[in-house]
Formats: C-alpha cells, structure tokens, sequence
C-alpha cells in the first residue's frame, strides 16, 4: 500500500473531528462562556499567571505535551502491525485523547486555575484530593527522571544536537523579551529565532560538543548532562513563564510544524510504500497481548493523563479568553496525534529506504526493512525512536538533506520536545508539592523555593541510585526499571481525570456519555494492562515491582 494514502486519510480524519467533533463537545457539555473572566486576568502576576495570545499558548501547550512519548509509543506499536496502530491513534485521539485534553483546560479554567488533581476536592472529596495528589507527584517524578536520561543520552550519542538545542535557549531569551516588553508581534521574532536555530543546526554537524575536551570522564558523560538539565530546568520553572518557557515552546512550534511539513511532503513526494503487514501474526512468545498493550504502548500518541495536568496546570494560567481553549485544548492534541501518525508511518514506510544503519540490538545494518526492524519484541523496544530518526531521516533525504543534516534535524527535533515537557513537568510538579502543602497545611511545601528543590531532588535520585532489573539481572538506574509501569499508570490517570470531568458535568445536567465512555475504556485497558503487569513482575520475583503496580 502507498503510505501517502494513510497519510491522506488520517489527517482528514482530524480535520473533521476538529470541525465538527469539538464544537459538538464545546457547545453541549462544555458550555464554553466567553464573557468569563480567565484565571490569567484574575490573578495576573507576570509570573506564573500571564494573560496570553492563543498562537503563542498553543505553541507552549503543543510542545509541552509532546514529547517524545508520541514518537516512541508508535514506533513500538507497529510491531503488531500498521493497522490498529493507525486505527487507535487517529479514533483516540478525536474522540478521546482531545476530549480529555479539552475539558481539563475549560474545568481548570472555571475552577480558577486549579489542577485537575486539586479539583477532585470539589468533585469527590478533600481525602480523594490529597491521594490524587500524592499519585500525580509520584508519577511526575518518573516522568522527570526517565525524560532528562533520555535527553541526556541523545546529547553524548548525538552531540551534533548539543548547540542548537543550547543556543535555541538564548534565542527564546532573546524573543521573549521582544514580544513582552517591547510588545513586537509574536511571528516575526519567532521565525526569525526558527531560521537562526536552523542555521546552528547545519553548524553543529561540524561543531559537535563532546564533554571529554572539557575533562568529563566518558562514563560521566550522561550524569553530567543529567546534573546540567535538572539545574536548567529548576530555574526555568521559577522563572516568569514569559521570559523563557513561552517562547522556547513557541519556537518548538514552529520547528515542529516545519519537521511534520518536510515529512508528509517526503511521503507526498518519495510515496513509500508501506513495508509491514496490516496486522502482523505474533510468533514471539515474549511478546504481551495487542490487547491492551497496544493502547498502553501507544500512549499519548492517542490520550494521556500528563496531558491534564499540562492543561490544568500551567496552560489555564495563561489563557487570554475561554473561546481560545477549543484550539489549544482539543487542537493541540490533533497535532500530536498527527505527529503519532507521522511516526507510525516512517516506522513502517520510511525505514525501508534507509541503507548502512546502525541499530541499537542488532548493530550494523546494509538495507533496513521492517521486517528487521522488527523481528523480536525485545528488538523493537530496544531500537524505540530510531525508527522515527532513521526514518524520517530517509524521508528527508528524498528531499535532498544530506545524510548528517537530516539525522541532527530529527535528533534535535526530538530532544527539542522532551525538553520542553521537562520544563513544563518541572513547573506542574511545583505546582502540585505547593497544593500537597496547602491540602496538609505544612508551609514548607507551599514555598516556591522549596517546593522546585523537592520537585527535582528525587527525580535526580531516580537517576543515580541503581537497582537491580529483575528481566536481565543488570543493574540498572532506578527510574527505568520503573518505567515499565509508567504506561499503564499514565492511562489510569487519564481515566480518573475523565472521571472528574464525567462527576463534574454530571452534577450540572449536561450529557456526558462523551466522557463516561472514554473513561470506562481506557479504566479497564489500564486495568488490565496493570494486572497483566503485576502478573509479569510477580512471576520475575519482582517485588518491588510487583507492590508499586498491585
């Protein structure tokens, strides 16, 4: 089959769920009321709570949510096929995935600000509160450990990426200050920002930076980036979210939307065809059940609880006027689910015209096909984003990028996004030690100063200590021997805060079997995919595991 058609097909898809689907939700459940007063204008402080434009906050709200979850997710996912890959990520995501996203801006919104967490007092009751809380912090933790060694990790393979993604920092430091205080427009300065960071882009794949000249040992390599990206991101978070978050994010944006562009024209133009089966027969033993893995593995590619609390709590601070949060809300997550789409393709069409790669599990390659790609589980879940940067690589190599360029553009691309949700999920995790504080009543926690220091400090610990990983007996950092239950846990989260919103709309006569739907669904997919999980550690004397899932 031509891969252009999948490509075709899905982005029409969004189209309509975002012309006819949202303005349903909007309209009938929502009850979006312009003449509100939004959090941003109530409790306006220049710092966390700044009133803004819709194409700058859809550009912060896009980037923070996607990381490189939706890259990876797929990229794993096709292993059972193209098919209900594609199937899962374009449904969930209209019906489910934005919806969630949606609703958690307007309910946060009306709720002044509050995190879906925090407004669970409301909806249950201060006890539910507080566990929700507590569970949001954990998991915020992981999510903070595993994406600042991944960064860390794509900075030593990849050290071409390493000025670019440095020098687009200044940059946003430099725009930020424009467009705030000297009120320029928006556009101008970022596109500007967008050319220069290409430029050192194309530098840095002569100017790679490696930490060695600078005497790191090469072991330290990582933990010394990992040190640097936790600093970085701890005073990021205190910072005004104008002076540096906002616009770093729309940047990202814009490089987003420039990186998905040259993709789909590569599919427009080379028009690949796609190398995997539709729905694959599995003959790996190792290999779990497409149900619910699949859902599982796709994540937020589809629908993800991080996404409610990127919208609770920091995206609902910063919007200007209610009828701005259909497009950031539901609109931001049909981008994703096309970057989602955009991954599941160069996984299963573009790596066949990749040639004389080096993957991960196997090493050296001459001519890659999907069928290499994917011979095992484990392979397919050792190599991860490679398929995405080989791939889309490839694509753009169609374009005429040569071989390094193209390889740094989607490794900068990647790093670009999962350090944007670092940044964000550093400021969401203040945010939730400081309610912690408020819903305890201990003042410690609801320091700001405080709260970011206890916001870093275990997610760094998370990726020093070493424990054992009970699968290959290795010893492993602590953060991703956990990882495994991230998947499952990231959907129950999704599912309590459809709860919330479904309890929310509910006690106010609206129709909410939009809401109660999704929730049932992806309840007893993180339900099962738990037990299944549970079943796995305890058979691999996992105990740890095995408690933290049960």
């Amino acid at each position: 089959m031509n891969s252009a058609y999948l490509a075709i097909v899905s982005l029409f898809c969004f189209y309509l769920g975002y012309r006819f689907y949202s303005q349903f939700i909007s309209a009938k459940i929502y009850n979006i009321n312009d003449t509100l007063t939004t959090p941003a204008h109530e409790f306006e402080d220049g710092i966390d709570f700044v009133p803004t434009k819709r194409q700058i906050l859809f550009g912060h709200h896009f980037t923070s949510i996607a990381g490189a979850a939706p890259i990876i997710g797929p990229c794993i996912a096709v292993y059972w096929g193209w098919l209900p890959a594609l199937l899962w990520i374009v449904a969930g995501t209209i019906f489910m995935g934005a919806v969630h996203d949606f609703g958690a801006l307007v309910v946060s919104l009306k709720e002044k600000g509050r995190s879906i967490a925090d407004i669970t007092s409301t909806v249950i009751n201060p006890r539910v509160r507080l566990m929700f809380l507590i569970f949001v912090m954990f998991l915020t933790w992981l999510v903070l450990a595993v994406f600042a060694m991944a960064i860390a990790g794509l900075f030593k393979e990849v050290p071409t990426s390493i000025l670019p993604i440095n020098i687009e920092i200044i940059l946003a430091i430099i725009i930020g200050y424009f467009i705030y205080k000297k009120k320029m427009g928006a556009l101008i300065p970022s596109l500007v920002a967008l050319g220069v960071l290409y430029l050192f882009v194309w530098i840095g794949t002569f100017m790679p930076i490696s930490l060695e000249a600078f005497g790191v040992a090469s072991d330290d390599i990582q933990n010394t980036w990992i040190f640097f990206l936790f600093f970085y991101s701890a005073i990021a978070s205190l910072l005004p979210v104008w002076f540096l978050l906002q616009p770093r994010d729309f940047i990202n944006s814009h490089q987003l939307i420039v990186g998905l562009c040259l993709i789909f024209i590569g599919i427009f133009i080379a028009q690949p065809l796609v190398d995997a089966p539709a729905i694959r027969a599995v003959d790996d033993i190792s290999a779990p059940p497409i149900f619910p893995m699949l859902f599982v593995t796709i994540a937020c590619g589809a629908i993800s609880g991080f996404h409610g609390l990127v919208s609770s709590g920091t995206t609902s601070k910063q919007v200007n006027s209610f009828k701005d949060s259909r497009m950031i809300g539901y609109g931001a997550m049909l981008g994703e689910g096309t970057l989602a789409v955009a991954s599941t393709i160069t996984a299963v069409a573009g790596i066949a015209l990749v040639t004389n790669c080096h993957l991960p599990s196997i090493g050296a390659v001459e001519n890659l096909s999907w069928s290499i790609y994917y011979d095992s589980w484990s392979h397919a879940t050792t190599n991860k984003a490679t398929a995405f940067v080989l791939g889309g690589g490839a694509l753009l190599e169609q374009l005429g990028f040569p071989h390094t360029l193209a390889k740094t553009l989607m490794a900068v691309l990647i790093i670009s996004f999962a350090a944007t949700t670092l940044d964000t999920a550093t400021r969401i995790q203040r945010f939730i030690i400081s309610e912690i504080g408020a819903s305890t009543k201990i003042k410690l926690l609801q320091n700001k100063y405080f709260a970011t220091f206890f916001a870093v400090i275990p997610a760094i610990m998370l990726t020093m200590w070493s424990i054992q990983d009970p699968v290959t007996g290795s010893m492993k950092q602590t953060a991703w021997v956990l990882w495994p239950i991230f998947g499952a846990s990231n959907q129950m989260l999704a599912a309590l805060t459809l709860m919330v919103l479904t309890l929310y709309y509910w006690k106010r006569n609206k129709p909410v079997l939009p809401l109660f739907i999704p929730m049932l669904f992806i309840m007893v997919i993180a339900f099962i995919s738990l037990i299944i999980k549970a079943k796995a550690f305890n058979m691999q004397g996992n105990v740890l595991l095995f408690y933290i899932t049960i």
